[in-house]
């Protein structure tokens, strides 16, 4: 049984923590939904992590699509929620903890504490086709131009906001066709992007406004790669599979990037020494 527990320590980990939030909202919201949508969740990215374990190659693809597809299509274009980053200012703006606003806590502001960008690495229906691509590793120079993450975010705020100071009527409708031509943007973006500097993770890295709430709690990160420094021979075999550029061989919390790591794995799988 303490083997069990030890070998997958993260499955139930993960999986618990989605169980606590999907009968907490549920008790407290008196909403089955919450049930269903958070053990869903949390059920399939255990999945993904015991598929890993279990080396099998597409863990994290099938994660991707199981968690992605969902709440593209079942929670944004059947139940016309907006979840992006318009839907939780318009939320918040209301004073509803509902919908978009409970996603960004749980995924994208405290969540991180735990898992860090996870949600970047195995639920976010925008990179879910971006990887894809063909470029999975840069390669070329990363461009020092992070700063427009900023740009989009305060532009996501100055558009929700707008729309409330001008007492503009029939927001849900008008929230519901900013998520069908913002996700359609994001991707002609993202997939641009990914051609013109030859990486598909370019939009994460550089546009993507979730990253101003990702990346500070990201450095607090409970369930991080660690490198044992005593195997380690310095191949640098993990920094030519990392998509994100992260410096896996540093253990300190300041390391390159570090704040970028969506635990894809891929350092962990090619290391020859099982190092990570």
């Amino acid at each position: 049984m303490r083997n069990f527990l030890k070998k997958y320590a993260l499955v139930l980990l993960i999986g618990g923590i989605f169980e606590v939030v999907a009968v907490s909202l549920w008790l407290t919201k008196h909403n089955l939904f919450y049930l269903f949508n958070f053990s869903y969740i949390g059920i399939s990215l255990s999945l993904g992590i015991f598929l890993l374990g279990r080396k099998y190659p597409h863990a994290r693809r099938v994660v991707q699509l199981l968690v992605g597809l969902y709440m593209l299509v079942y929670l944004g274009l059947i139940n016309r929620e907006n979840m992006q980053i318009e839907g939780f200012w318009y939320y918040l703006f209301t004073g509803v903890f509902e919908a978009a606003t409970i996603h960004y806590a749980v995924a994208k502001i405290f969540g991180p504490l735990i898992f860090g960008r996870g949600f970047c690495g195995y639920a976010c229906w925008t990179a879910m086709v971006l990887d894809f691509l063909p470029y999975k590793t840069r390669a070329l120079p990363r461009k020092n131009i992070g700063w427009i993450r900023y740009l989009t975010f305060a532009l996501s705020f100055l558009f929700v906001s707008t729309l409330f100071l001008l007492k503009v009527g029939n927001l849900e409708r008008i929230m519901f066709w900013a998520f069908l031509f913002g996700n359609l943007a994001y991707y002609l973006v993202g997939i641009a992007l990914a051609f013109l500097f030859k990486d598909n993770r370019a939009f994460c890295k550089y546009i993507c406004p979730v990253t101003v709430f990702l990346k500070p709690m990201s450095y607090f990160s409970l369930v991080r790669i660690r490198c044992d420094e005593t195997k380690c021979i310095s191949c640098g075999k993990c920094k030519k599979v990392c998509p994100m550029d992260v410096e896996m061989t540093d253990n300190s919390r300041k390391r390159k990037n570090g704040t970028d790591c969506i635990l894809c794995m891929e350092c962990v799988k090619v290391c020859p020494k099982g190092a990570l």
